[in-house]
């Protein structure tokens, strides 16, 4: 069992609101025949606003892939090693001290991974492992977390550091013009978190059971297409039923695993792929609907973050000083395949 400790959150310096970003987007499809549907659900996404890691107008000018592939890495490195050394502070320990780095992003390439630099830049030892994760998407967060809690689990006395960075306005994409590319051009945002897992004392969430899950043949619901002008993505409608078919796996895990429905945990810790997703969570989970604020927040301040967005939501969590030894929470989060990771486990101090 691991103990994840509280994250840190590194924001962009850059910040767009919706009614900016409709803006840009009705200048770059100024006679586009579906505006008034398209700006019916962007504002039902429900984002209000979100951090970027380049000026708007940098972003719509679309650069080529090299010179965007370039900002990737530079902010990746910067943005990171700013994560890493207040998520060391948060759990008390030392570079040294870290065994595995597990890093995770989905919304660009570096080879060697950030792992390399990592350990590179800041004092690391030699021997630190390195598991890179770059195609679980949104979903990788909560990937991450259930591999390092079977890592302090088969080597007592481990120390894991997870890294999630996605920087998602460099994937835009401005001479799309199909709905959903609207949609996803208003939803994601760019941040950087990094969040250490001990196996041994510590103040937060103590994962104690994982499961994944994938529905077979959703490949094409969550998907880039990659062309020369770099990662486009796809998105099937189709995606917004799928907690339905989700939800009775995760209510029989959750079940099994803590003994309880999950209308009776303490805490919940989703993913904010939408404000669809949570609805739909809310709804067939049977929990209610403040249980789901602090993904909500998340979600209408940032913007769906991919795979930053349980750490960024854990956070919060942590901030909101609410919780007490002995509850217990689920934290899940859902993306490409189409898949499922969940945990669940106890708030320990």
């Amino acid at each position: 069992m691991g103990i994840l400790t509280k994250p840190a959150i590194v924001r962009p310096q850059y910040r767009i609101t919706q009614d900016e970003m409709v803006d840009v987007l009705q200048r770059l499809h100024p006679n586009h025949p579906d505006w008034s549907k398209i700006n019916r659900m962007i504002r039902n996404t429900q984002v209000n606003e979100r951090y970027i890691v380049r000026p708007i107008e940098e972003i719509i000018a679309h650069s080529r892939f090299e010179e965007r592939s370039l900002i990737y890495k530079e902010e990746m490195r910067r943005l990171s090693v700013q994560a890493v050394e207040q998520a060391l502070e948060n759990a008390e320990l030392e570079a040294f001290q870290i065994d595995l780095i597990i890093v995770t992003s989905c919304t660009g390439f570096m080879m060697p991974s950030l792992t390399a630099y990592l350990i590179s830049d800041l004092p690391f030892r030699e021997q630190t492992k390195q598991l890179p994760i770059a195609q679980l998407g949104c979903a990788a967060g909560a990937s991450a977390i259930n591999r390092a809690a079977e890592y302090c689990e088969a080597f007592p006395g481990a120390n894991v550091l997870i890294v999630s960075a996605e920087l998602c306005s460099l994937c835009f994409q401005p001479a799309e013009s199909a709905i959903s590319d609207f949609v996803s051009a208003a939803l994601f945002g760019d941040s950087v978190s990094a969040c250490v897992m001990k196996s041994t004392s510590g103040t937060g969430f103590q994962v104690e059971s994982n499961a994944s899950y994938l529905i077979k043949h959703t490949e094409n619901y969550i998907a880039y297409d990659v062309k020369d002008t770099g990662f486009h993505f796809v998105l099937d409608k189709q995606v917004m039923y799928t907690i339905e078919t989700v939800a009775p796996v995760m209510r029989e895990f959750v079940e099994e695993t803590v003994q309880r429905a999950p209308s009776d945990l303490d805490f919940f810790v989703f993913h904010t792929g939408g404000r669809r997703i949570l609805d739909e969570l809310v709804k067939h989970l049977g929990i209610a609907e403040q249980r789901v604020a602090l993904s909500r927040e998340s979600l209408a301040e940032c913007g769906n973050l991919s795979s930053v967005v349980v750490f960024d939501v854990l956070a919060r969590l942590f901030e909101a000083g609410t919780r007490s030894p002995g509850d217990k929470g689920l934290l899940a989060a859902f993306g490409p395949g189409f898949t499922a990771e969940m945990c669940a486990g106890t708030w320990v101090e």
